[in-house]
């Protein structure tokens, strides 16, 4: 009892003072100056106790993380305070917890942003009109709005390409310098039948033109069914919103050439036909194209040859024959390099696209060779489609050794008589 009243009254605790510090009736009396000495000592001691078994009072902004730190933490208990009464209509949060719904939705809005990507393509304004008379589709690209800046400069130098699939046919506008919301107004005519319409898609895919490296796609906009889109009696402008996408294989066209072998005179004939739906590599759009092919034997060129250049065009026509010498043993050993090339009066002229044919080469290349030694003396034709420049093929232009000045394949050494 004495320590409890001590313990609520720290001032009137003499009683218990002078019974710890009295041991017996017959022992002698303390001094008085000691005993008050004592007894601040002891109230000192008392209200410091106090002070260690009391929490400090806290602001309540902490009492919600002092009811989930035990869960956290793991502890069974924890004192929270004298000043904490726990409130039974607060509804327990989740702080602390895991949400699965969270992250579903960020996973949510993370496939979203990666689906549209932020970029604004811009827009495209167009119009089409069936031409009942001529049975063809007239594509009218008006202009463009808004295009995403592709240039260091902050500006795009944009061209549209349209295409009425599944044909390959492709019409190109001009190029138009530094400008995000370009002005075409050019007109385009795909010869169909009115009953294939609704089969038909009509693609226009926007570029930014490089002169000096592969030209970025912008976007695309693809119609299907046109019957549905708009009516067709009549020409009806239209606006479409370019979605964004990129492409990594880039069309840079086809070339069409037969070869020919007469093994009697130990004589090759490339006859370069005609390209189409060339890369263009100027900035007016267009080309000025030329075919250049070289021929290779173990490794080594022995001889290039190339067609005349025809200006101003992605569909040129050449009907230029090329002849090369090469005797029945080596036509094994010996492939053509056929590179298709954009001539430029100042610099150099740049690469649209290559392909090779011979033993060595691969797929329609190979195959084609194959074909021509199985039927002697008859021109075999196909298309090609172009490729790009590799590194292997500048490393192997690099090693390439003298040429022949007669282009003709050396015949095999004859074996060194004993």
């Amino acid at each position: 009892m004495a320590t409890e009243k001590g313990k609520d009254h720290p001032l009137g605790s003499m009683g218990f003072l002078e019974a710890a510090v009295k041991i017996s009736h017959t022992s002698p009396d303390i001094p008085t100056d000691v005993q008050l000495s004592m007894r601040e000592h002891f109230l000192r001691r008392t209200q410091r106790m106090t002070r260690q078994a009391t929490e400090p009072a806290s602001s309540t902004r902490h009492n919600s993380f002092k009811r989930h730190l035990p869960r956290q933490m793991q502890v069974g208990s924890l004192d929270l305070g004298n000043d904490y009464t726990p409130d039974l209509d607060e509804k327990s949060t989740s702080i602390g917890r895991i949400k699965p719904e969270l992250y579903k939705q960020k996973t949510l809005e993370a496939e979203e942003s990666d689906k549209y990507t932020g970029i604004n393509c811009g827009r495209i304004n167009f119009s089409l009109k069936y031409d009942y008379e001529n049975e063809a589709l007239l594509v009218n690209i008006l202009r463009a709005l808004d295009l995403p800046a592709k240039d260091l400069c902050g500006s795009s130098d944009p061209y549209v390409k349209v295409y009425l699939l599944p044909d390959r046919k492709k019409f190109q506008t001009r190029v138009h310098r530094k400008t995000l919301n370009p002005t075409f107004d050019e007109s385009f005519q795909f010869p169909v039948p009115y009953d294939e319409l609704a089969v038909r898609k009509l693609h226009m895919s926007v570029f930014d033109f490089d002169r000096f490296s592969r030209h970025d796609m912008i976007g695309e906009v693809v119609l299907d069914n046109l019957l549905e889109t708009s009516d067709l009696s009549r020409e009806s402008a239209m606006w479409r919103d370019i979605e964004y996408c990129t492409t990594e294989n880039v069309d840079l066209g086809e070339i069409m050439f037969s070869l020919c072998y007469l093994p009697t005179a130990g004589r090759l004939t490339l006859t370069v036909i005609k390209c189409r739906n060339l890369k263009a590599m100027d900035i007016t759009g267009y080309s000025d194209p030329y075919v250049k092919v070289s021929l290779i034997c173990d490794g080594k060129r022995l001889k290039k040859k190339k067609t005349t250049i025809k200006k101003n065009t992605l569909n040129p026509t050449y009907n230029e024959a090329i002849i090369f010498d090469i005797p029945p043993d080596s036509m094994d050993h010996v492939c053509l390099h056929i590179s298709v090339m954009d001539y430029d009066l100042v610099g150099h002229n740049e690469i649209i696209g290559v392909m090779r044919a011979g033993c060595s080469a691969e797929g329609l290349g190979r195959d084609h060779w194959n074909e021509m030694l199985a039927y002697p003396r008859k021109p075999i034709a196909h298309w090609h489609h172009l490729l790009e420049s590799k590194k292997s093929e500048k490393e192997w232009k690099a090693r390439t050794a003298s040429f022949d000045s007669q282009g003709s394949c050396p015949s095999p050494r004859p074996p060194a008589s004993p």
